[in-house]
């Protein structure tokens, strides 16, 4: 397959795409194929499969709806895409803490995976993965939005300042507050694994997310 011409869409940053869009709304397919995929598995994430297939679809209708007032000049739309997501996610904040809830009382961890630095450390992560997920549950909504955008969005702290309409100093508070919580949940079971939360957010799949990289990432 050849590489995509100029002008088709493809070859093209989001701002571009959305702009043509405007024009051609058939367009608007090619941030749908580029971005689904991502918000798709944050919305799982978040909500376990039963609801993320609706909120997906809206998340991407309203984006469509609301793609006029999109900034042009911001080539990646996916802490808007994000912020929408995010948004949508409130309304079924029920939902999303029944799925924490249940994610620590059966210590099956599609979610919390990611806070572990190794997918086959399994065994050792059930009990971390347990008390993480409880510790989600109760964690404040916006402090549990920045952290996710963060750690499961793989946003970086100026895009989900974004996504989330926030200075990125109320960014960089939150998460702070957050991964305390989280840290504590761990130390106030037992003594805490030097894998688990030492410092910043592991991302998913790996490494540990910095604050000095993230911060300044565009």
């Amino acid at each position: 397959m050849g590489a995509p011409e100029p002008g088709s869409g493809d070859s093209d940053d989001d701002g571009a795409v959305i702009a043509r869009s405007l024009r051609d709304p058939e367009e608007f397919a090619t941030v749908f194929r580029r971005h689904a995929p991502d918000i798709n598995r944050y919305v799982v994430r978040r909500l376990g499969p039963d609801a993320a297939e609706d909120v997906v679809a809206e998340t991407f209708l309203t984006a469509f709806r609301l793609r006029s007032r999109y900034q042009q000049d911001r080539p990646d739309a996916r802490p808007w895409l994000y912020g929408i997501a995010t948004n949508l996610i409130g309304r079924h904040r029920r939902a999303e803490i029944r799925q924490y809830r249940a994610l620590a009382r059966t210590g099956l961890d599609p979610v919390t995976e990611c806070f572990t630095e190794r997918a086959d450390a399994r065994v050792s992560a059930d009990g971390e993965s347990r008390r993480l997920a409880a510790a989600l549950a109760k964690l404040p909504t916006g402090h549990r939005n920045a952290l996710l955008l963060v750690a499961w969005g793989e946003l970086s702290y100026e895009q989900a300042a974004v996504a989330l309409a926030v200075p990125i100093g109320t960014v960089r508070s939150r998460l702070s507050r957050a991964r305390g919580r989280l840290r504590q949940a761990l130390e106030d079971a037992g003594p805490p694994s030097p894998r688990y939360l030492p410092g910043p957010l592991p991302a998913p799949g790996g490494g540990p997310l910095r604050e000095d990289r993230r911060g300044e990432s565009q």
